[in-house]
């Protein structure tokens, strides 16, 4: 006997509770309800462990859930009672021998889910059958390997992570495959996308990371168009970099590709949170097209030859500068055996006097330390003002417009490589590698259109619908 049949109120106590008890209503039960917000008609959803005691959970027609309050119940009517089983359909994946040979890496993130009601946690779904029955385009695109290496979000993905997917990437690359599929929580996905350009360079085949901002049981997820897209640039594409593959706009109409480099996550649910910053993306895809949107891409070869420098040292750290800030800061992290430091920055790539000593306590101590910009767009350039000249003077180098998160993981790697040769070091971190350093800004690179402005308005009634 399963557990719903066990506990037909699974998940619900207290209001909540008493509320579908006085209306003769259990878990999976189809309802109309009438409420002092409105009706609704749907399906009695289970609770997870966590949840508050208050709500109910309806899953509409529409396929969203919505939370109903137990104050808020006027009258609420059994239609029907349908138990779900949120799984995802298994299928075997049909190979077509003139499609390309794709390999998807598995870190965890929601590419493919279902809902387990019981914790609330959305459970991925990974093997090709599993990716198939959700995705069945993918036949249509390429054939299609998994490994899974790792079920963890994003935020626990790191430095042990990384060397592990490096080195299982330039595998797939000797192996034959067309090109790799990297699936990662969108959380942290700029980190790694950083850590694979540098450590996996001159790959002969597309690296794709994808992810999805919203899981694959709602009815909004861009799951599917991602995975659809990531495959078909992994296999098709003539880029032979590492890439993210996420939505360009808020809608459906595309994908963008953004250098590894050179992209971030920059709204916290929104489908087109990632952006290029400091110069525009590398192409758009969309219904098996890539439009490449630059011409400085590196293209695809024929060949199986890839540089794999799986290293990096945990020493490192990145600290932004804020008002006030004092030295002990970083003189604590020297203490703590540091060994890079990368700062960001206010205006050209500043900080304020207070930390000079601790700066030339640092450089003393052979820690290196780099400077990068808050502002995400703009050159570091210490030259200008008196702050940053004396800053320069202490030792601390600029890294020109690499962002402050590819810097830090860009220092742990080149530290992993030459641990014992800080010339060598510094070398690296100001040699552009894999394009974190550009020589410029595109004019069209820094767009922002602020809400609420006439000319922005103008422009919104016109490709608003």
């Amino acid at each position: 006997m399963n557990a719903a049949k066990k506990d037909p109120f699974r998940g619900y106590r207290g209001p909540a509770r008493e509320v579908m008890e006085r209306f003769g209503i259990t878990v999976w039960c189809e309802v109309q309800a009438k409420t002092t917000r409105g009706d609704f008609e749907g399906l009695v959803l289970p609770r997870s462990e966590t949840s508050d005691e208050l709500h109910l959970v309806l899953k509409l027609t529409s396929g969203y859930n919505v939370g109903i309050r137990h104050d808020t119940v006027l009258e609420m009517s059994k239609v029907g009672y349908r138990e779900a089983h949120y799984q995802i359909p298994e299928k075997d994946f049909p190979t077509d021998p003139g499609h390309p040979e794709v390999k998807l890496l598995g870190t965890g993130g929601t590419i493919a889910s279902r809902l387990d009601y019981r914790t609330g946690a959305v459970i991925p779904a990974f093997s090709p059958g599993e990716l198939y029955g959700s995705v069945p385009e993918l036949a249509d695109i390429c054939n299609l390997e998994t490994e899974k290496l790792f079920g963890v979000f994003s935020e626990n993905m790191g430095p042990e992570q990384y060397l592990i997917l490096a080195e299982k990437t330039g595998e797939a690359i000797r192996e034959g495959f067309d090109g790799v599929v990297v699936g990662h929580g969108t959380d942290t996905m700029h980190h790694t996308a950083a850590a694979l350009s540098f450590m996996v360079q001159r790959p002969p085949v597309p690296i794709i990371m994808v992810g999805s901002q919203r899981s694959s049981d709602r009815p909004s997820s861009d799951a599917a168009q991602n995975l659809i897209n990531a495959s078909w640039a992994a296999g098709h594409g003539p880029i032979a970099e590492v890439m993210v593959c996420m939505f360009g706009p808020t809608s459906d109409l595309y994908n963008l590709l953004h250098r590894g480099t050179r992209v971030r996550k920059m709204h916290s649910s929104v489908r087109s949170t990632f952006r290029t910053l400091g110069d525009i993306p590398l192409a758009m895809v969309e219904k098996g097209r890539l439009t490449p949107l630059k011409d400085d891409w590196r293209p695809r070869r024929d060949d199986r030859d890839v540089l794999v420098q799986a290293a990096f040292d945990e020493r490192v750290t990145l600290t932004y500068y804020y008002p006030g800030m004092n030295a002990d800061i970083v003189d604590a992290l020297v203490e703590k055996g540091y060994r890079g430091i990368v700062i960001a920055g206010t205006g050209l790539g500043h900080v304020n006097r207070l930390i000079y000593p601790a700066l030339e306590r640092a450089r003393e101590a052979g820690v290196q330390v780099y400077m990068t910009l808050q502002t995400f767009w703009g050159f570091v350039q210490m030259h200008v003002y008196e702050t940053g000249r004396e800053i320069l003077e202490l030792g601390v180098i600029p890294l020109a417009n690499m962002l402050p998160e590819v810097a830090y993981i860009k220092l742990g790697w080149a530290l992993g490589v030459h641990p014992e040769d800080p010339e060598k070091v510094k070398e690296l971190m100001t040699t552009s590698i894999a394009g974190e350093m550009t020589q410029r800004e595109p004019h069209d690179g820094y767009l922002i259109l602020q809400g609420g402005i006439p000319e922005v308005q103008e422009f919104l009634e016109k490709v608003w619908r």
